[in-house]
């Protein structure tokens, strides 16, 4: 007979008392909610004294601490320190704020504990049904399928081993590329982000099978310079298979001329996948959803709702025009993953047939929550807003002596530099602001000078948040120019 576990050790990880748990539970939720509702009286960010930092190298605990403990820890060590994108000061990189609908929808889905890789539950329908709304909001086609992953660097790598299969045929996923004996070619901008070489590579593409063609002044990419690349790889006997075009690149929230390269790729019968991590989601607005004409004709779709959606991290999507090549490029028939008819192994077709995740969590509940509650409208006007924002950034910096614009606004982001001093100056200054807490942009480099980077993304920003950053640029420009 089995000898009975001791008494004092616990069988079940639920609480002893859920009265005393409830009452913590409700302490970490106001808490979380003042930290939101007061961000804007915290700093942006602020360095981790050594100290702190430290407590994050002892080693595992083995004995149990209380909830009310470890969640003290989180108050004092975690939520000063954190990178601070839910402030409205925060213009560093392509960060969302996400909101407090999302962050509610995040506790129920942690409560759930739902496994979306597949079976026949609600939560798979969520999901399903947030495909299609962006089939709707795409003009996609009924037929057209979509999955949530963690980002669209996943969404993008996705879309290359979809392309990858159209052009070589299914027995790719069992031969493997170097046996096709096909040399294939892709196609992206020099302002595309790096994700995609990281595609390519994971691809078993390689990078060098990646070409990255020139772009304009507004750094879009040439069709010219594409048309010449794609010819001139024909002539070497390569074989093209895709372009990757992008809405709103990372530097400059530039659109690439999705019309017009679409029409290429039909013409030169090559993939057009779409790069619109934060850019696709102008799709919302009626007054930048214009600038995107032709992504509604693209192959593939990848973005994020986590940046201009406010979607709390993370969730980002890929949408496939055509479900059938989608489903054939990642379906693998196992026995365990047996399907049926009826029961709770049926609702083929599974998530898990789209993508290389089994186990998924439930992403797809956040952003349910954030668009039945806000609406499309709400949203679309929104992300037209931090736009406008952003054409604010750009007259104050052109109405400031000692700034000058580098890149203009295309979408929600402005570059720009002071020109007081060199690369090494602009970017001690924007170390030097990220550390006052003050605001945070971050730093790129636009035709060969770094620059100042703002990204509007963030829903609670305003006019104000403008104004104290580039005044705090100029106040301490005009600090270091004394000391130095």
């Amino acid at each position: 007979m089995r000898d009975r576990a001791p008494s004092n050790v616990a069988t079940t990880l639920d609480p002893a008392d859920w009265t005393e748990t409830r009452a913590q539970g409700h302490r970490m939720l106001d808490d979380m909610f003042d930290y939101l509702e007061h961000v804007r009286a915290r700093p942006v960010w602020k360095p981790m004294p050594d100290d702190v930092r430290a407590r994050f190298r002892e080693s595992v605990p083995r004995a149990p601490s209380s909830l009310a403990g470890v969640h003290g820890e989180f108050l004092d060590h975690v939520v000063p320190y954190a990178l601070g994108n839910v402030h409205p000061a925060f213009m560093g990189w392509v960060h969302g704020g996400g909101s407090a609908v999302g962050m509610l929808a995040e506790m129920l889905a942690a409560g759930l504990n739902a496994n979306l890789g597949g079976r026949d539950h609600a939560p798979v329908e969520v999901e399903r049904q947030i495909t299609e709304w962006m089939r709707e909001i795409f003009e996609f086609p009924s037929s057209a399928s979509g999955l949530f992953v963690t980002g669209t660097s996943m969404a993008n790598l996705i879309a290359v081993l979809v392309a990858r299969a159209h052009a070589l045929g299914g027995d790719v996923r069992r031969n493997g590329v170097a046996q096709s004996g096909v040399p294939l070619r892709a196609y992206t901008s020099t302002a595309a982000h790096g994700c995609i070489a990281q595609a390519m590579d994971l691809s078993g593409l390689g990078t060098d099978a990646l070409r990255c063609v020139a772009t304009d002044a507004r750094h879009r990419m040439s069709l010219a310079a594409l048309a010449d690349a794609v010819a001139g790889d024909r002539r070497e006997g390569l074989t093209p298979f895709l372009v990757v075009a992008t809405a709103g690149t990372v530097d400059a929230g530039a659109i690439d001329d999705l019309a017009a390269i679409q029409t290429f790729c039909a013409r030169e019968g090559l993939w057009l996948h779409v790069d619109g991590a934060f850019g696709a989601l102008a799709k919302l607005s009626p007054e930048l959803g214009p600038r995107l004409a032709g992504i509604e004709r693209a192959d593939s779709i990848a973005f994020d709702f986590h940046k201009w959606g406010q979607v709390p991290y993370d969730a980002g999507f890929i949408l496939v025009r055509d479900g059938a090549r989608h489903l054939d490029t990642f379906a693998s028939p196992a026995a365990y993953l047996r399907r049926e008819t009826r029961g709770m192994a049926a609702g083929s077709q599974w998530p898990c047939d789209l993508g290389p995740d089994l186990s998924r969590g439930f992403r797809a509940l956040k952003t349910w929550f954030t668009f039945k509650t806000y609406g499309t409208d709400a949203l679309g006007d929104m992300i037209a807003r931090t736009c406008s924002l952003a054409r604010y950034l750009e007259e104050r910096v052109r109405a400031e002596p000692a700034l000058e614009v580098v890149m203009p606004a295309q979408l929600n982001i402005v570059c720009f530099r002071h020109r007081g001093g060199d690369d090494r100056f602009n970017a001690a200054l924007v170390a030097d602001l990220q550390e006052s807490g003050i605001a945070a942009p971050s730093t790129t480099t636009i035709d060969g000078r770094l620059a100042i980077r703002a990204a509007i993304v963030n829903h609670r920003t305003e006019e104000r948040d403008i104004d104290a950053l580039v005044h705090a640029i100029v106040e301490l420009a005009a600090a270091k120019a004394i000391t130095d």
